[in-house]
């Protein structure tokens, strides 16, 4: 039981998984300070309240504090936008640039790993021993 448990939790999926929950957490800690600290303020400053929090209005004798749910709608605005423009963006745009090395015949700079290595050698090995072509996948495309 604790042997299943331990081959569990020391797979690479869940070791992955608890460091991007904490980096997210901690980077999610860093944006709302952000938002909180400096940009609310400024937004503040323009609009002329000092604190969104305390924002509210009265409606047949009942409270309604609407200024929370706006620093709540600017922080999650702000951390949208900072994980698209500083971590979508950027990746989308690696792999468009690698797309577009790929379809130029120019080989992956990234380097394959040996035991993918191992297991072409052996499929182009197999393929060579009954007669068929031998299949490199380190050549460009046209010369396959």
């Amino acid at each position: 039981m604790l042997k299943g448990f331990k081959a569990f939790i020391m797979r690479g999926n869940v070791v992955d998984l608890a460091v991007a929950v904490v980096i997210g957490a901690a980077f999610g800690a860093v944006v709302t300070a952000l938002v909180a600290d400096i940009l609310t303020p400024l937004l503040a400053a323009i609009g002329g309240k000092p604190n969104f929090g305390k924002l509210s209005f009265t409606l047949h004798h009942s409270r309604f504090l609407y200024g929370a749910f706006i620093n709540a709608l600017i922080s999650f605005l702000f951390i949208a936008a900072a994980i698209y423009f500083f971590v979508v963006a950027p990746l989308n745009k690696l792999a468009e640039r690698r797309q577009r090395r790929l379809a130029q015949g120019q080989p992956d700079p990234e380097p394959k790993r040996e035991d993918v290595q191992l297991l072409e050698q052996i499929r182009d090995l197999l393929s060579a021993q009954q007669g068929g072509p031998a299949t490199r996948t380190d050549l460009p495309p046209a010369t396959r």
